[in-house]
């Protein structure tokens, strides 16, 4: 790359459009699904997953299994529309789910951490504007199917976030998979009032101070949403193999047991170590100065924390956040151990009455029909100052089986904010990959030699992933 010149993250694949279906269930029996608080603070977004496949999908048959499956999945053949009190539903009236088919003049190539694409093929992103989506006669769900010269194919999905966080989008997915091998899987439960009845304020000072929302007025979250789209991002991905975690992990585990002596409940897990060596690694890599207050996101899964309370098969967004922060100069000069320890206890904070405190706290703002009010409670931090992580590794991304085999390769879109998406590799052998959507600089600068040595001081081989 000569001087001046921009850097490429990922290449472009040319495909022409060959068909488009409306797949439909065959039944509008849903009657109206009320989203909860929790569905309304992603906004009317789609979030876009690419699945990379050896073999060559049959879109005939990917429709038929699509429609029985959306038989169980009444929301996604729907279309949303705005309550009176300002929020909304899903009328489930069996509306359709679009389905393209299209085909390239190129091979598949050995797409990958070293060989990136867009993450939805075609023109799928730009048909789905946000702001024409309530009220109107706009699909949930749309797939994108691309054919790839001399076999191979690009499943392209894009599934509005209103109706679903990631664990419950892969959760469809798979389901699909499932139904189109043959195989049985559990009905999913579409019950929202489930999760809207588990709402409690808490007794709690701290709880009610440390929540992970607040509301603020129009014009400060109507700004607060648009900066971080200033900034032009880029994702670059590494893959740190299983045997690089367990040594990182070892050492943490050692450096921890140094700090806190006897205390039983000083452990971490894999993820731990892993989210604090890239939250500091990223410190150093923006070198603030040494007061700078470093604040670490965590996206995390309510479900677990709300002991049981809702059906195992919940489908919807059930996700919080949790935050910690530490000056730039104590989070580089801490142990790895230390750090992990920090993002363990960050972790605990999510509490069953945490969520309950949350959930009622959310509800009360929907109530008065002002839950677009609603943001992170540190969104104004979401900069250069922040990283945010998400956590997909336990997510069966690599198990979407629809009759050519698994994907060898999947792609995530570049996101407005700092974010480490973290997920399994293809193989499910225990090693992660990381997806760093960073500032188009600073991702170009991981991507160099120097930076992927520091990323991987305990790589086995010696290798950068």
């Amino acid at each position: 790359m000569g001087r001046g010149e921009t850097p490429r993250f990922r290449t472009v694949v040319d495909s022409r459009v060959e068909s488009v279906h409306t797949v439909r269930a065959g039944t509008a029996g849903g009657g109206r699904v009320r989203l909860t608080a929790y569905d309304l603070l992603t906004g009317p977004w789609y979030t876009p997953l690419t699945f990379f496949y050896r073999g060559t999908l049959d879109g005939g048959a990917l429709r038929s299994s699509l429609a029985r499956t959306l038989r169980r999945y009444p929301p996604l053949a729907g279309r949303l529309e705005r309550d009176a009190d300002g929020g909304l539903s899903v009328r489930c009236n069996d509306a359709g789910v679009r389905f393209t088919e299209a085909s390239s003049c190129d091979p598949m190539r050995a797409y990958g951490h070293r060989l990136r694409a867009q993450p939805v093929i075609g023109d799928v992103v730009r048909e789905v504007s946000p702001f024409g989506v309530v009220g109107r006669d706009t699909p949930l769900l749309k797939i994108r199917l691309t054919r790839m010269r001399g076999g191979g194919s690009v499943l392209g999905v894009l599934i509005s976030h209103s109706l679903a966080d990631g664990g419950s989008a892969l959760a469809f997915l798979e389901n699909w998979s499932r139904e189109h091998l043959g195989l049985s899987w559990e009905e999913p439960s579409h019950d929202r009032g489930a999760l809207d009845a588990l709402g409690r304020l808490s007794d709690d000072p701290a709880t009610r101070d440390g929540r992970a929302f607040v509301g603020v007025g129009r014009t400060r979250h109507l700004l607060t949403t648009l900066r971080p789209g200033l900034r032009k991002r880029a994702t670059v991905t590494t893959r740190f193999e299983a045997a690089e975690l367990a040594a990182m992990k070892t050492r943490a585990l050692g450096e921890l047991a140094e700090l806190t002596e006897a205390d039983p409940d000083a452990w971490v897990s894999t993820n731990d170590v892993l989210t604090a060596h890239l939250w500091r690694a990223l410190a150093e890599l923006r070198a603030h100065p040494a007061e700078a207050v470093q604040w670490l996101g965590l996206v995390v899964g309510a479900r677990s924390g709300l002991g049981g309370a809702l059906p195992s098969s919940y489908w919807g967004n059930c996700v919080s956040k949790s935050w910690t922060s530490l000056p730039a100069g104590d989070l580089r000069g801490r142990s790895l151990g230390a750090v992990a320890g920090e993002v363990r206890g960050c972790l605990r904070n999510n509490t069953e009455d945490k969520l309950r405190d949350e959930i009622a706290f959310l509800g009360s703002y929907r109530r008065r029909g002002v839950s677009r009010h609603v943001m992170s409670a540190h969104a104004l931090d979401a900069s250069e100052m922040s990283l945010t992580v998400n956590n997909w590794s336990r997510f069966p991304i690599y198990r979407i089986d629809l009759g050519a085999g698994r994907p060898f390769w999947y792609e995530f879109p570049d996101l407005p904010a700092p974010t480490a998406h973290i997920t399994p590799t293809p193989d499910e052998d225990g090693g992660r990959d990381v997806y760093l959507c960073l500032s188009e600089p600073h991702a170009a600068q991981v991507r160099t030699g120097r930076w992927q040595e520091r990323l991987h001081p305990h790589a086995v081989s010696g290798r950068a992933g």
